[in-house]
């Protein structure tokens, strides 16, 4: 239960960071409390997509991530994050993905804060 609790909170920060620092991925203004929640909420559709759809969009497209020695999971994870957006937007949440291009680069940043983060909670745990 700790595991999934810190890979959703890794999830969340990871989230967190690409709306700060990518341009194309933002949150509505509003105060503090409503965007901690909406990011939060966010990170649960998120985990909830890449449980479901991407294992789909992983096993269907293999052959092309083996031609492109797994490069093309980067586009796959774009994907997602543009799902996460967009789903966002119909649940009423205030995230917002504008396009393929801010999404792309949110991935990178989500995929780099995420490894890092669950690399310090695994870290913590071995030390125990």
């Amino acid at each position: 239960m700790v595991g999934v609790l810190a890979r959703f909170l890794a999830n969340a920060a990871a989230l967190a960071v690409a709306t700060w620092l990518v341009p194309g991925i933002w949150l509505d203004e509003g105060d503090q409390t409503n965007r901690v929640v909406t990011i939060l909420v966010v990170a649960a559709i998120f985990g909830v997509v890449n449980a479901i759809v991407k294992p789909i969009f992983r096993l269907v497209s293999s052959p092309v991530i083996l031609f492109t020695l797994g490069l093309f999971l980067l586009v796959i994870n774009t994907v997602l994050l543009m799902l996460t957006g967009w789903l966002a937007g119909v649940f009423g949440l205030a995230w917002h993905v504008d396009d393929f291009g801010s999404a792309f680069v949110g991935s990178i940043v989500v995929s780099v804060v995420s490894f890092v983060a669950n690399a310090m909670f695994r870290k913590r745990k071995e030390s125990k």
